[in-house]
């Protein structure tokens, strides 16, 4: 099984092209995002602000909630 470094997901985040999430709410709820993109990333804050294109939605996470990225695990 392949898996991905937490640092190479930030580097697909930093992509135009769009994705497919899975990560943990804050309630603990695991969400399936689908065709989502990064739109800026806060270093201080260490948040990031994701659109969902099929709802235009605008979610802000942290990268540690993300545990995989297009079907692939994500480890830190």
């Amino acid at each position: 099984m392949q898996s991905i470094h937490i640092s190479t997901l930030r580097k697909i985040l930093d992509s135009p092209e769009p994705i497919d999430i899975r990560l943990w709410m804050r309630n603990g709820e695991i969400q399936h995002w689908r065709r989502c993109i990064s739109l800026r990333y806060d270093f201080y804050k260490s948040t990031r602000r994701m659109k969902l294109l099929d709802s235009n939605e605008i979610w802000q996470l942290r990268d540690v909630c993300i545990f995989e990225v297009n079907g692939l695990p994500v480890f830190m």
